[in-house]
């Protein structure tokens, strides 16, 4: 079974939205590395959508 492209794209879409970086840096990224920085981004924005510190 293949990670679903449509979530691939997602997750490259929100981590190089984020950190400018470009999407091939994103999508050599290992599968578990690039759903840890969508992780990390998204405990980032609820903090700061909550108004607590990063």
């Amino acid at each position: 079974m293949s990670y679903p492209l449509k979530t691939l794209y997602e997750e490259v879409a929100f981590i190089a939205f984020h950190f400018h970086w470009p999407p091939e840096s994103v999508m050599s990224l290992e599968h578990a590395d690039r759903r840890r920085w969508v992780a990390e981004i998204s405990a980032i924005n609820l903090r700061i959508n909550e108004g607590t510190p990063p």
